[in-house]
């Protein structure tokens, strides 16, 4: 596994820094002392407001928005003359690389800081360049495209990056606009790795700047680049423990490179600060990135087979009534019962958003895919073909009114949700015994999925439809074919349980008991001691007979 060449040096020490990673570990390790990175944004407003701006600018480059809006709205209350606070007002709503659109009550506020930091103005021409930048993105109305008003803002920031090329700030924020302008259909990740580039030469001077660690995990969260984002996820957590999505965020490239125990380790970390901070802040109410968290968490703990953990996860999510965020809430119980092969309980699953407390529409068409495409797959593999028509017809209809409107931003939904359509109708037509179609229609959704990238938000796809079709070919007696998709899938997503397993399986019926001895040790060595599924028991048999 290659690293970033500068960066290499850090890992070991870091490693020693992030602690014993084991899978035991429940309790937080939070800070006294608040540690939100280091920061270097000199401003010309007055000096008793110049930490809180500061901080307010550490969060933000942590996406603690809400937290930093509050620090940037207390500076422009103590000195109104500090138009550069309501610049920074204004960036808390902007949100270059979340997949959340951009919603008419959020670009108003956004809009509203924009138009006030230009009406305040500032005493220095780079102050007034930062200021243009928001003018820039917010100009023209809600009904401008996002993507244009998007692009808009980067030109604008690159502006500002090269007329003030010794200011870092500039520079660290025109790359991650390269990366909320990305063009999904570029498999060369173009924008990602320019991006990546002009982080990695700041990242040596400034080793706790928590923008460049955490961009350069944004930049390098794919499976092609990932490696080279480890030096970057192993210490963005130490850089700003105080920061509840920066405990998250390396878990993005733990995951990517199959660290089940990494990812598990810092997830109960963000969590439960975000779970502190909500006590605080919004009681009653689960945050996204408490939940995003459990989202990661349910899913490692599932690929080491410790059951009993995600299923405490399960239910954790399960007495949520007041949240913000439908996808975890609809993924945490559909990976329960799929990546278990549960599929009479994936056919029955439910899901409501009722109780998700949104003013928008919501939950959005990507996040209603979810379940029917669980519902779909649980139902075709237990003969309920009927009922698994009916789910494959709602999956065909949300990538219908994807395609019709698409959902703004760097991600591909409308592909995400077809392929997600695709490998719920194959196994629809294998349930029906029309084998070839069924072999070509899970290939489709193989193909479909990796070029639409990687899939954000969650940890990955509900299913990988490439593990599919592996699967889908085992039963067919066709194991040599099998395990070459399987191999496909865990270069794609590595040390995944069931593609770890399936290739060990179709290796050992096809002849290569090497590679299934491989395997096989892997998976063994990857999932709890107490695991009791009858694929590692397998695995354990095979081990101990060669």
């Amino acid at each position: 596994m290659t690293k970033a060449p500068l960066l290499l040096a850090w890992i070991v020490t870091t490693l020693m820094l992030f602690g014993a990673c084991t899978r035991d570990q429940t309790e937080p390790q939070g800070t006294e002392k608040e540690i939100l990175g280091a920061i270097d944004f000199p401003t010309s407003c007055n000096e008793d407001v110049a930490e809180v701006f500061t901080r307010g600018i550490a969060l933000l480059h942590s996406f603690e928005y809400p937290e930093a809006r509050a620090d940037f709205q207390v500076v422009a209350e103590q000195d109104p003359a500090c138009g550069i606070a309501h610049w920074g007002v204004a960036m808390t709503y902007l949100h270059p690389v979340w997949p959340s659109p951009m919603t008419a009550e959020r670009f108003t506020a956004g809009n509203i800081a924009a138009e006030k930091a230009e009406t305040v103005g500032a005493s220095t021409d780079r102050e007034r360049a930062y200021i243009e930048t928001t003018s820039a993105f917010y100009g023209h109305g809600v009904e401008r495209p996002h993507r244009v008003r998007a692009q808009a803002w980067s030109d604008a920031m690159h502006g500002l990056s090269e007329h003030f090329p010794d200011d870092t700030e500039a520079t660290i924020f025109y790359a991650l606009s390269l990366l909320g302008t990305s063009d999904p259909s570029d498999a060369t990740l173009g924008n990602q790795k320019q991006a990546a580039a002009l982080l990695n030469e700041l990242f040596p001077s400034q080793p706790d700047h928590p923008g460049i660690a955490h961009y350069l995990i944004h930049s390098l969260d794919y499976p092609a680049l990932a490696d080279q984002g480890l030096p970057a996820a192993l210490v963005y957590a130490r850089i700003a423990p105080s920061s509840s999505h920066a405990l998250h965020m390396p878990s993005h490239i733990f995951t990517r490179l199959g660290m089940w125990d990494e990812s598990i380790a810092t997830n109960i970390k963000s969590r439960d600060a975000a779970r502190q901070l909500s006590a605080k802040t919004t009681p009653g109410v689960v945050s996204d990135t408490e939940l995003h968290a459990q989202s990661y968490l349910a899913y490692a703990y599932l690929q080491i087979d410790d059951q009993a953990r995600a299923k405490a996860v399960v239910d954790e999510v399960a007495q949520v009534t007041r949240g913000r965020s439908g996808d975890p809430l609809a993924a945490i119980p559909a990976r329960w019962a799929l990546e278990r092969r549960d599929w009479e309980t994936a056919a029955r699953i439910e899901f409501s958003a009722v109780s998700i407390d949104m003013k928008t529409d919501w939950p959005r068409l990507e996040v209603r895919a979810i379940t029917p495409f669980a519902r779909a797959l649980g139902a075709a593999r237990t003969g309920q073909i009927e009922e698994a028509r009916a789910e494959v017809e709602k999956l065909r209809l949300l990538q219908r009114g994807l395609e019709e409107s698409p959902i703004p931003g760097p991600y591909d939904w409308t592909s995400q949700v077809e392929s997600m359509w695709l490998a719920a109708a194959a196994w629809v037509a294998y349930a029906e015994n029309r084998t070839e179609e069924a072999v070509d229609l899970a290939r489709s959704a193989a193909k479909l999925a990796e070029a639409a990238g990687k899939h954000p938000r969650t940890p990955g796809a509900l299913l990988p439809p490439r593990e599919l079709l592996g699967d889908m070919l085992l039963e067919l007696n066709r194991p040599a074919e099998a395990l070459v998709e399987y191999e496909r899938s865990l270069r794609e997503a590595p040390r995944r349980f069931n593609s770890l397993y399936g290739a060990a399986r179709a290796a050992e019926l096809s002849g290569s008991p090497e590679k299934a001895k491989e395997y096989y040790g892997k998976l063994v060595e990857m999932t709890v001691d107490e695991s009791t599924r009858p694929e590692v028991e397998q695995a354990r048999a095979f081990l101990a007979s060669v």
